[in-house]
C-alpha cells in the first residue's frame, strides 16, 4: 500500500472520529466537572495507545499534508501520557477551564476533523 493511499485511509478514519467526539464532548461539556482522576487516567491510556498505533504505521515526515497524520500519532502519545502522568492536575486544569476556554480549542480540533474528512474523502 503506497503512503498517500494509507495516508488517505488514515484520514478517513482519524477526520470523522474527531469530528463525532469533539461534537458530543462540546454538547455535553458539563459532564466533565464530575470527571474523576481515574477517568482521565483512562483517556490517557486510551489516546496514548491510538497514538502509538498511529505513529508506528504511518510515520511520513515530508512537507505534504500526511504528516499531519503522524503529528496527530504523536500529539495523540504526548497527550495520552501526560494524562497518565498526572491524572489530577489535569483533571483540575479541566474543572477550572470555563466553556469558553473549552470551545476555542475544541473548534479547532473540529475543524482539523473537517479538514481529514475532506482529505481523505476527495
Amino acid at each position: 500500500m503506497s503512503s498517500d493511499h494509507a495516508s488517505r485511509r488514515l484520514a478517513r478514519l482519524i477526520g470523522p472520529s474527531l469530528i463525532v467526539i469533539t461534537a458530543t464532548e462540546m454538547l455535553n461539556s458539563h459532564i466533565w466537572a464530575g470527571n474523576t482522576a481515574a477517568g482521565v487516567y483512562q483517556n490517557g491510556c486510551v489516546l496514548f495507545v491510538a497514538g502509538l498505533a498511529i505513529a508506528q504505521n504511518h510515520n511520513v515526515w515530508a512537507a505534504r499534508w500526511p504528516t499531519v497524520i503522524t503529528l496527530l500519532g504523536w500529539g495523540g502519545m504526548a497527550l495520552g501520557l501526560l494524562r497518565m502522568a498526572v491524572p489530577d492536575r489535569v483533571l483540575d486544569v479541566v474543572k477550572r477551564d470555563t466553556d469558553r476556554q473549552v470551545f476555542e480549542p475544541a473548534s479547532a480540533v473540529l475543524l482539523l476533523g473537517m479538514w481529514l474528512t475532506w482529505k481523505g474523502y476527495s
